[in-house]
């Protein structure tokens, strides 16, 4: 295991621990205090996953998060002092991928990272290396998405969440099944996160999101990519 992560946490006894843990797991970490060395951090060597505070000085996880999403899919697990949902469902909203509130298990957040770096590896494995439907074209090697030769900019839960129904056209899956195949088991979430991201799939890939013919919704059951 040689995965790097950028931590980006102001709380410096906090970070310090955090990073000890990771590093102990054999992850590489790079520590950002403030959300302007995040930015900073991310022009140089691309990290394979963010760790991403919310309460941040000089810019915040929210902008962040949206500045990193411009240019890069890569997996980001916001961190939150609040229980709100609001502020899980903006997350998401903004291209997270999970969320933990504090205080959290270091255990659990360790967990949640093995877990999102496994699937994206696996998934990318499993799937075929291109796939084509319309104007969208799919290159799994390169998990690269482009409609009518743009390319589209998804984070990696989308990219995940597409791969797999676009690998099973025609195929309905019910949100649990999604949840479980792209978040896992140990996701503590509900249903409601799946509708997010096919909402945002749709914008993204779709020529008309309000009248999808890419995925589609089978009404009681649950999500399908259409069949060619």
């Amino acid at each position: 295991m040689n995965e790097k992560i950028l931590l980006v946490e102001d709380e410096k006894t906090l970070a310090k621990a955090l990073k000890f843990n990771l590093e102990k797991e054999g992850f590489r970490v790079e520590v950002a205090f403030d959300g302007e060395e995040a930015l900073n951090a991310m022009s140089g060597e691309e990290p394979d996953l963010v760790i991403l505070d919310l309460m941040l000085p000089k810019i915040d996880g929210y902008e962040v998060c949206r500045s990193i999403r411009r240019s890069s899919d890569v997996p980001i697990i916001m961190l939150t002092a609040r229980d709100e949902d609001i502020d899980k469902i903006l997350g998401l909203e903004l291209g997270a991928d999970d969320y933990m509130t504090k205080p959290f298990n270091t255990r659990e957040l360790l967990a949640r990272i093995k877990a999102i770096l496994r699937r994206t590896v696996q998934q990318a494995a499993a799937v075929r290396s291109f796939i084509k439907v319309g104007d969208l074209q799919i290159d799994v090697i390169k998990r690269k998405v482009t409609v009518k030769g743009r390319e589209v900019a998804l984070t990696s839960r989308e990219y995940n969440l597409l791969s797999l129904l676009a690998s099973n056209p025609g195929k309905v899956y019910s949100r649990e099944e999604l949840l479980e195949e792209i978040w896992g088991d140990d996701y503590s979430g509900d249903v409601r996160t799946v509708d997010v991201h096919i909402r945002h799939l749709r914008e993204k890939i779709e020529e008309f999101p309000a009248e999808p013919n890419i995925i589609l919704t089978v009404w009681g059951a649950g999500y399908k990519f259409r069949e060619e």
